[in-house]
């Protein structure tokens, strides 16, 4: 009998629920199991499920598999059908002690092989939290999970359930426990980050535990916030860019898109020019401050004009490290009934925003030279500046060390120091 073996798709947010699993299905006792934990972000990310779950099952021969996560939450009936898979289980159920002890105690016996139940109904977030997922330089904790939001693309809502945060004191001491154990470096994830609080008593805004984390953790060095949706950062989140050196000058923003009938008919909630004051007021605030972004290519309905304003606002806001998404049609979800762009347009167009990101990338790695920069170590040989830049060393650091050093050119996508 073995360990169980793990393959994760998608987002940080599932890499994090994994680790989560791990620590479940190992106190649960739980042997010779495969666990994939899958993405339902785009179709293509549920191909891919099924083709992973097929190549597992090839290399597996013998050990059950369970499929979890997003795509087994949103279209579990996909799963079941396939021969190759023992077991499908829901986002809710996976971080559930519970769960993983009926597996273990007898697989088919005595737990259903399908467990999803309405992720709409979940309330709490809180109740799987672990200390320390990532390297030894860098965790991420999870601080809010769900969407309200119904954007016209995105089936995550039916993956992950309605926004619900975890309260700021549990935050607050799970950080702690983190720099007590020599993490110099935290990062706050969740799917729509920035509804952090909404849920809570006195609907705090996430600006609010950003500074709450920074005054009580004084002996946190670095602390980042991962995607947000620029629309709603609060004002308190706007002061710490303006006034705190150990929040990271590194944001990633979930635009999607530069044309504004674009973003309604995505039900986005940010207008071009909104994209435009954020990304000139936080870099105003926050001078080295470097911008990533989520853009997706040929949206329906998207003409070559409105494919110019998106491929436009990566010099309007200054957008760095660019995350092009083709568009590809989710089965379930409002946008997937709209007049379809074709497809060689599509990949076009994608090509032609990785060429501008690349441009802007190029830039960047340029102006860094001669400059001075905090590096966190995440290997001997390669660290991250505060901008979130890779920078290689010749000569090994220690990892998890916060090193200075001073820039000396670039290679590839890489700074060298």
């Amino acid at each position: 009998m073995s360990a169980p073996k793990f393959a994760t798709l998608g987002c940080r947010l599932n890499a994090y629920e994994t680790e989560a699993m791990k620590e479940l299905s190992g106190a649960a006792g739980l042997q010779n199991a495969v666990i994939i934990n899958t993405c339902a972000v785009t179709a293509e990310a549920v191909r891919k499920a099924r083709q992973e779950i097929r190549k597992l099952r090839r290399e597996n021969p013998d050990a059950r598999l369970i499929v979890t996560g997003c795509a087994a939450q949103t279209e579990p009936e996909t799963f079941t059908a396939m021969a190759e898979v023992d077991a499908v289980i829901g986002n809710t159920e996976k971080m559930q002690a519970d769960t993983w002890k009926g597996l273990a105690a007898d697989f088919i016996g005595e737990t259903e092989a399908v467990q999803v139940d309405d992720i709409m109904s979940v309330t709490e977030t809180a109740g799987h939290l672990i200390d320390g997922f990532g390297t030894r330089s860098r965790a991420y904790v999870q601080v809010q999970n769900g969407c309200d939001h119904r954007c016209t693309f995105c089936i995550i809502p039916y993956g992950r359930g309605n926004s619900r945060s975890v309260p700021a004191g549990v935050v607050v001491e799970q950080i702690k426990r983190l720099v007590a154990k020599g993490y110099n470096e935290v990062v706050l994830t969740g799917v729509d980050l920035t509804s952090w609080g909404a849920d809570l008593p006195a609907e705090p805004k996430l600006g609010d535990l950003v500074m709450r984390i920074l005054k009580l953790v004084p002996d946190l060095p670095r602390l980042r916030i991962s995607s947000i949706d620029s629309i709603e950062v609060d004002e308190n989140l706007m002061q710490a860019i303006a006034t705190e050196p150990r929040l990271m000058p590194h944001l990633h923003l979930s635009l999607q898109a530069g044309d504004d009938m674009i973003l309604k008919r995505m039900k986005r909630r940010h207008l071009r020019d909104d994209a435009i004051a954020f990304c000139e007021e936080a870099k105003r605030l926050r001078p080295d401050m470097t911008y990533g972004a989520d853009i997706i290519a040929g949206f329906p309905t998207e003409t070559d004009a409105m494919f110019e304003n998106s491929l436009k606002l990566v010099e309007d806001c200054d957008l760095t490290w660019l995350h092009v998404f083709p568009y590809s049609a989710r089965i379930g979800t409002p946008a997937a009934k709209m007049p379809a762009v074709n497809g060689k347009i599509i990949k076009t167009r994608a090509a032609a925003l990785r060429a501008a990101g690349d441009a802007k990338v190029s830039a960047h790695l340029k102006a860094q030279r001669g400059k001075t920069h905090h590096i966190l170590m995440e290997n001997a040989h390669m660290g991250r500046t505060e901008q979130f830049t890779e920078v290689s060393f010749e000569t090994e650091q220690r990892e998890g060390l916060i090193v200075s050093a001073r820039i000396t050119g670039a290679l590839g996508t890489q700074l060298t120091a």
